[in-house]
């Protein structure tokens, strides 16, 4: 199979997710003006918090069964529909609850795509492969939020139901242009799935990347999307530019970088691009409005140094039986660091707010702190040589 139309699903189905951070406002206090501090940035981890439930589930059964294709079909079905109904009228917890069930069936699609892109990458280079699917991501994320802040501008509803509406054509033409690749005869159980992932150690560091980094990218869409309207005095249009400015960047550079992990030390490009991350982080907090923009795009560069090395590793450790789940654990631990960003970045934000400090500053410094730390931590294991294997 051809990666173009797998690396087209993963760009269009990532569409959505950005979509709503530039109207992040307008969905949440807009529509709903009793909403406090926490209960706005739950908006965007409620949704991840589903993905934490969905995606190991996805990833033991795709495993079980030897399937994907099918389960990602079902799975954008279900993600379509709840985009629909959150446009709709509802009350705060009804929406809420939609975001839990998008989150789990747009995690669980993710995820088992992903793996499509890793089976068929052992025959390709798991670099490049791998790092398509990265770019694809990225480049969907990218293109979201300026997508996302030109559609809401009149109404931000509108922007759920377009995705809605995408979401459900993609779950028809999934059958048609994806399949799944030839699989061992062997289908291990769930029980024994999870055996052999509990003993493969070394997909910890990964996956601690993956927390750590998705937590970060939490924070800067609904702390930092706040921040850049209330503190900056940004609007729609404007915080989807500045959310551009990083990610296309970063989706620009994540194939490049997953094509030098063939070559280069996977766990020191990590590291490395965990500590200039940590300090791009903290240089936000100083940014004027005027240089936000630039600091944005040379943070996207960084961030594809440390994403691409994360998934070229989490695949190389992966057995070919448990692909699916190996991924999932990956997504799991992103979504989790996801979901806890906005709550990390929402209750820190209130505390400071309650002890009369400056509300902000503080959080970016503790937030950049978090990814230079995790880059020192896994100095030990670079130096005893992991991540330099060559993949292909």
């Amino acid at each position: 199979m051809s990666v173009l139309p797998l690396v087209c699903v993963i760009y269009l189905l990532m569409l959505p997710v950005t979509g709503m951070v530039p109207v992040l406002h307008e969905l949440t206090e807009g529509r709903y003006p009793e909403t406090s501090d926490l209960a706005r940035h739950l908006f965007m981890s409620v949704n991840m918090i589903g993905a934490l439930l969905a995606a190991p589930l996805a990833g033991l059964a795709s495993d079980s069964l030897g399937r994907r294709v099918p389960l990602i079909a079902g799975a954008l079905a279900v993600n379509g529909l709840a985009l629909l109904l959150i446009a709709g009228h509802w009350s705060y917890p009804v929406v809420l609850a939609l975001r839990f069930v998008e989150g789990c069936a747009h995690m669980s699609a993710l995820s088992l795509l992903m793996t499509l892109g890793a089976d068929h990458g052992k025959r390709r280079g798991l670099g490049a492969s791998m790092g398509a699917v990265g770019a694809a991501v990225s480049l969907g994320v990218a293109s979201g939020a300026p997508l996302g802040g030109w559609i809401g501008a009149a109404a931000a509803t509108q922007v759920p139901w377009l995705g809605g509406w995408l979401m459900l054509a993609l779950a028809v033409a999934v059958p048609f242009t994806l399949r799944d690749a030839p699989r061992a005869t062997e289908r291990p159980s769930p029980e024994r799935l999870l055996r052999e992932l509990a003993a493969n150690r070394m997909l910890a560091v990964p996956y601690a990347f993956a927390f750590v980094d998705r937590l970060t990218v939490g924070f800067i869409v609904s702390t930092f999307s706040l921040y850049l309207n209330a503190v900056l005095g940004l609007d729609a249009r404007q915080i989807g530019l500045v959310m551009a400015a990083f990610l296309l960047p970063f989706s620009l550079f994540t194939y490049p970088a997953g094509r030098l992990c063939q070559r280069w030390d996977r766990l020191g490009m990590m590291i490395a691009g965990s500590v200039l991350y940590g300090v791009f982080l903290i240089a936000l907090g100083f940014a004027p409005a005027g240089a936000v923009a630039a600091l944005m795009a040379a943070g996207g560069v960084v961030a594809a140094l440390m994403y691409a090395p994360s998934l070229v590793l989490t695949a190389e450790l992966a057995e070919s039986a448990q692909r699916a789940s190996t991924l999932a654990g990956f997504n799991v631990a992103g979504s989790l660091g996801f979901a806890l960003g906005p709550l990390v970045g929402g209750t820190l934000v209130g505390s400071a707010r309650a002890a009369g400090i400056d509300p902000y500053l503080p959080v970016f410094v503790i937030v950049g702190a978090l990814e230079i730390l995790i880059a020192l931590a896994m100095l030990p294991l670079w130096r005893r040589g992991l991540g330099r294997r060559q993949t292909d």
